[in-house]
């Protein structure tokens, strides 16, 4: 009895010893289950990762200014379309939106990218004006294909070509020549001023349009003829 007493008792102290090792082990394996699943799960994002930065890599340099540029554009089409249904002006209800900081910012951005610095020679003063003049031009892609198709092979000429000097330009185009340059006219008119005429100058022109082209000569090139001017008025030239 005494035997079977002892038995009893040390199969009730292994019984919790075999639960205890059990339990460890089932919460070693879930956690290896959830490291697994972790794992799975990491490799799968990092795979996507790797793809979406492939088909970055593959698109053009400039992709991410042109989306944003299209969705500009689909967006700005959209309101356009909403002010001519309410029959309203799109370009007053754009000003309205416009805070007074952006429009100093656009104002400031304005200013850098073409600075008006006052007149510092007639080759910055004529780069300015190309560089105004050549934002302001919008393509007809519509009149450029029609001409491609009629030219054929020699819209491009090459120097056995005899299409050079044929091509006529459109009514349209003339008109907005002639509108540009009387623009530029009336600009010009606007920052003419008459300088003032002083009695005591020697005179060495015929008319005025003579007297600021010898003004001109003499700013470039007085330094470099002063000498042959001098002799000459002293009556020693050579």
């Amino acid at each position: 009895m005494a035997s079977c007493s002892e038995d009893t008792a040390a199969a009730t102290e292994e019984e919790p010893t075999e639960t205890l090792a059990s339990r460890k082990r089932e919460e070693r394996l879930r956690k290896f289950r959830e490291l697994h699943f972790k794992r799975n799960e990491a490799r799968k994002l990092n795979h996507q990762e790797v793809v979406e930065e492939d088909k970055r890599l593959k698109l053009p340099a400039n992709w991410e200014a042109k989306k944003s540029r299209l969705e500009w554009e689909l967006a700005k089409d959209e309101k356009k379309k909403e002010c001519a249904a309410r029959g309203e002006d799109y370009n007053m209800v754009k000003l309205l939106e416009i805070t007074a900081d952006e429009a100093e910012r656009w104002e400031r951005k304005k200013k850098k990218k073409n600075p008006d610095t006052g007149f510092a020679g007639y080759a910055e003063a004529q780069f300015r004006q190309y560089q105004r003049l050549t934002k302001q031009i919008r393509p007809d892609m519509q009149g450029y294909e029609k001409q491609r198709e009629e030219s054929g092979e020699d819209f491009y000429p090459t120097s056995n070509s005899l299409s050079y000097g044929t091509h006529v330009p459109t009514k349209d185009g003339i008109d907005r020549m002639v509108e540009d340059v009387e623009k530029q006219i009336e600009k010009r008119a606007k920052y003419s001023r008459r300088r003032a005429y002083n009695d005591d100058a020697d005179i060495d022109y015929i008319n005025e349009r003579n007297a600021k082209f010898n003004k001109k000569a003499e700013r470039f090139y007085g330094k470099y003829t002063a000498e042959i001017k001098q002799n000459l008025e002293r009556g020693t030239a050579v």
